[in-house]
């Protein structure tokens, strides 16, 4: 969710070696504007699950197939590339195997599923909202485990990001709660959390593509097994699904959730988060939802709102508000 030499910030998180949070760490350097312009094309890429997986969700599919397949074919794909990838740094993959799982198991699929069920019982504007509430808990975990208390700016810019938040998901207009629904949603939010502070806490020798890959394997090893277990609803729908106005193969809208949402946009987003680190990576990761938005405008025909694009001015201005303070820093 890449290889960096020097450092130019503070680190999020301790080090492998144990380095404290706020000391300069060999192999984390931050690269703020290219950063960002990856983050953003993370977030754009990851948006498009929503457009392309809802025509197979409305055609049957179970949103525990539609899951298995995006990260299993993105497994498949990037095999390869994260194989190629290591050129014989084996030895830096043992020492980080246990981020990759833990990547693997929270980020990758536990995430995703968290949020699927959350769906089940709540809103998607609730379901969303809840899981977007982890870089609020980033911020929450950097203070309380590393003392790392949030400034002024920081927090005027949390305030900013949930009030968009709130207002391009138009949670006020009619959403509903269920309590098991918003506990899935907080594990969500939880998974989310991790996704950032395991792909900010990985040695630089493990290349973004072995993370991403070996990740996106565990995750599929996962599924499969939960799946096979019966712990899973793997109910396939309809050979063709309705996207944009059309009819179309089911296997168009998995291709596109699986290259372009998994495959490509976990590579995107473990650079975009050693080039930014994790609290920074996780505000500008908002950006999903205004992202989605669009796509579903172009893809399903459903406009945003006068008040959804207020709320996605406030998010712009939340993350350039955290943005700013951690250049400062």
């Amino acid at each position: 969710m890449t290889e960096r030499v020097v450092v130019t910030g503070p680190v999020v998180g301790e080090s492998p070696r144990g380095d404290e949070v706020d000391a300069p760490v060999a192999g984390h350097s931050r690269h703020p504007l290219l950063g960002l312009g990856v983050a953003l094309v993370s977030a754009a890429a990851f948006a498009t699950s929503g457009a392309f997986g809802k025509s197979l969700l409305v055609g049957g599919w179970s949103p525990g197939v539609v899951v298995t397949m995006r990260i299993t074919v993105a497994a498949v794909v990037l095999l390869g590339p994260a194989l190629w990838s290591l050129r014989g740094r084996w030895a830096a993959l043992r020492r980080n195997a246990w981020v990759v799982a833990g990547y693997g198991l929270t980020g990758v699929a536990g995430c995703q599923l968290a949020y699927f069920n959350a769906v089940t019982h709540l809103s998607v504007g609730v379901a969303l909202l809840l899981e977007y509430l982890a870089p609020v808990l980033i911020v929450g975990w950097l203070w309380l485990r590393h003392r790392q208390a949030p400034r002024r700016l920081t927090l005027v810019g949390v305030a900013l990001a949930v009030a968009g938040l709130l207002l391009v998901l138009d949670v006020l207009g009619g959403a509903s709660v269920n309590l098991v629904g918003v506990l899935w949603g907080l594990g969500a939010a939880v998974c989310l959390v991790l996704y950032f502070l395991l792909a900010d806490h990985v040695d630089d020798d493990v290349p973004p593509l072995a993370l991403a890959g070996g990740g996106l394997a565990v995750g599929a090893a996962s599924l499969w097994v939960a799946a096979l277990s019966g712990a899973l609803d793997m109910t396939r729908g309809a050979a063709q699904v309705p996207l944009g106005g059309v009819v179309v193969p089911w296997w168009v809208p998995v291709l596109v959730i699986a290259l372009v949402a998994a495959a490509f946009a976990y590579v995107t987003g473990i650079a975009a988060v050693r080039m930014l680190g994790a609290k920074v990576a996780s505000f500008v990761a908002l950006t999903e939802v205004l992202f989605a938005v669009l796509f579903a405008w172009l893809v399903l025909a459903e406009l945003p709102t006068p008040v959804q694009l207020l709320g996605g001015a406030l998010i712009v201005a939340g993350l350039v508000a955290v943005r700013s303070d951690e250049a400062r820093s």
